[in-house]
């Protein structure tokens, strides 16, 4: 049985969702899903969970992003990205002093107002397609977080590139849109690529062509990172060898352990499961059928 987490290298003007059909017909198996959306036009990591991996998703998909963007000044867009349609404009120059003094402003927990034209949902229909029609939707501003935010170099005039890792849901385009506003220059993100999804990073990542080929040769499992080692943050609780069937069965274990989430081996990696009030419970079943 082939499961475990492919970090895929995904290229511009393919979608997530394309990726994922893909991976599939590699795998030859339904059971996949992918960990957090990338822009169609944004390039990168993009990790793709294969087999019993899909019950892992909850425990994946809120870790840290790290992306290298491009931030352009000079234009605004209604997409906030280079594939909109221009909404101001300015001559005005930006210095790379310029830029690194407001950057500190937007790290810590900031407020974003994510672009209608976004894949968000509002009342079950995507913000992309209420901007298509014209309607009006209430302000989805939220809190997102910026772990650490800085100017790599200038590229050209009022071209930069910044490298920031951020929470979930935070949007780079957004970022560059705000950053702009905060300088008085109109700016939109020019290119986006992501290097890192949790502990899935760019130099561990494939492309689909390069899948193709692995599976050729018969070696796609050296693609993939299993649910056990994809799971090492999480902190490891042994159980006795008595209590593998009962574990099994969904039976608590008693244990002075505190109260978390846990990595459970018990002749062997188990699966994830919790402890609460001394009682130590499998929930993710990720152990040898």
């Amino acid at each position: 049985m082939i499961e475990g987490i492919v970090t895929v290298l995904k290229p511009p003007a393919m979608s997530s969702s394309d990726v994922v059909v893909d991976v599939r017909k590699i795998f030859e198996t339904k059971r996949v899903g992918h960990l957090g959306t990338l822009d169609p036009e944004a390039a990168g990591v993009l990790p793709v969970c294969v087999g019993r991996a899909v019950r892992l998703f909850d425990y994946l998909v809120d870790k840290r992003k790290t992306y290298l963007a491009e931030i352009a000044f000079g234009t605004a867009t209604d997409t906030q990205d280079a594939q909109g349609t221009a909404v101001a404009t300015s001559d005005g120059t930006v210095t790379e002093d310029m830029l690194n003094a407001v950057l500190p402003r937007f790290t810590g927990r900031i407020l974003q107002t994510p672009p209608m034209y976004s894949a968000l949902k509002f009342n079950g229909q995507k913000l992309y397609d209420l901007a298509l029609s014209g309607k009006e939707i209430p302000d989805k501003t939220r809190e997102v977080e910026i772990f650490s935010l800085s100017c790599v170099g200038m590229r050209e005039r009022n071209r930069f590139l910044i490298e920031t890792t951020c929470s979930r849901g935070t949007y780079i385009r957004t970022l560059c849109a705000d950053i702009g506003a905060a300088i008085g220059v109109p700016a939109h993100m020019a290119f986006l690529l992501r290097t890192a999804s949790g502990p899935f990073t760019l130099d561990r990542a494939y492309t689909i062509a390069e899948l193709q080929q692995l599976k050729t040769e018969g070696r796609l499992s050296d693609a993939l990172t299993s649910c056990e080692d994809a799971l090492g943050f999480l902190p490891r609780l042994d159980l006795a060898r008595d209590r593998r069937k009962p574990a099994a069965n969904g039976l608590p274990t008693r244990t002075n352990a505190a109260d978390g989430t846990y990595r459970f081996y018990c002749e062997g990696f188990l699966g994830i499961g919790t402890v609460q009030n001394g009682d130590a419970v499998l929930k993710v079943h990720l152990y040898g059928e």
